[in-house]
């Protein structure tokens, strides 16, 4: 049996298979396969596979979909078994931690020690992380706004501009993040712009890509009719305009999300939080 040629398919088969959550396979899975545009993916992801019985389970499937294997499994036996399952079947297989490993050991010396999940450790940075998404979802969407100066980034932006998830997103980065809406009409916390410790950041968009989503949004709740200046093109540009103004006055940095991804935002962020823990180390 071979493998599915994806240059005359539309998809392919790939099996993520490992002893831990799977969440590092899925990222490196998706981000190989967002290089084909062309051609879909059809994941079948295997977490917990930590005994030869259920490393079968995964190979029986693998036998009736064949397609790409990736794999981070610590076990010695049942990654052999698999590789050469996966032989005898002629799909390619792939451990995506071992070139690294290997790279690390090259200039670090002497033999890794695995860890079944050792990524996942119940260590400091974990607990630092449940810390941050505790936060992070009370300071959701500009609730108990009294202790933002707790937070590490506290997010303004006008309704759709991805505040909660880009929020979420840090926070599993072990980020304390407040988000609050810019709401006409809607006065803002009052101590907002005398805040020290947070950095505050603005997140904006097109007009076009505002009314775009809100409108998106009234259609799923079946509520086009109470639209009102909700989708208004000239009372969004003017939303954006305020936004723009309050950043520009208290000269907080403006990340315009328009054309990006959570995860490209959450990055841009990321780096002006960083940039601000520098300087303020080095004294500047």
């Amino acid at each position: 049996m071979s493998a599915e040629n994806p240059n005359r398919d539309s998809f392919f088969h790939l099996h993520l298979v490992s002893d831990a959550t799977g969440e590092t396979l899925i990222n490196v899975g998706r981000a190989a396969c967002a290089q084909y545009a062309s051609v879909r993916a059809i994941e079948h992801v295997y977490p917990l596979v930590r005994s030869m019985k259920q490393l079968e389970r995964v190979l029986s499937e693998i036998e009736g979909n064949p397609g790409i294997v990736l794999y981070t499994l610590v076990d010695a036996e049942l990654r052999g078994c698999l590789k050469r399952r996966c032989a005898e079947l002629g799909v390619p297989v792939l451990s995506v931690l071992a070139p690294v490993v290997r790279l690390f050991q090259s200039y670090l010396g002497g033999e890794p020690t695995p860890r079944v999940g050792g990524q996942h450790a119940l260590d400091t940075d974990y607990f630092k992380r449940i810390d941050a998404l505790n936060y992070t979802v009370m300071h959701d969407d500009g609730q108990m706004v009294d202790d933002l100066e707790e937070a590490d980034v506290v997010l303004l932006g006008v309704s759709r501009t991805s505040k909660t998830p880009t929020s979420i997103y840090l926070a599993n980065r072990g980020i304390k993040t407040a988000n609050i809406p810019l709401v006409p009409n809607v006065p803002l916390p009052g101590h907002l712009e005398s805040l020290k410790k947070p950095l505050i950041v603005g997140l904006v968009a097109s007009p076009e890509r505002i009314v775009e989503i809100r409108q998106n949004r009234l259609l799923g709740l079946n509520a086009m009719d109470a639209a009102g200046t909700y989708t208004d093109r000239d009372a969004v540009r003017e939303e954006i305009t305020f936004a723009r103004r309050l950043c520009s006055r208290n000269n907080w940095p403006i990340i315009d999300v328009t054309r990006r991804s959570i995860e490209e935002t959450a990055a841009n962020v990321v780096a002006l939080f960083h940039e601000r823990q520098r300087r303020a180390t080095n004294g500047n």
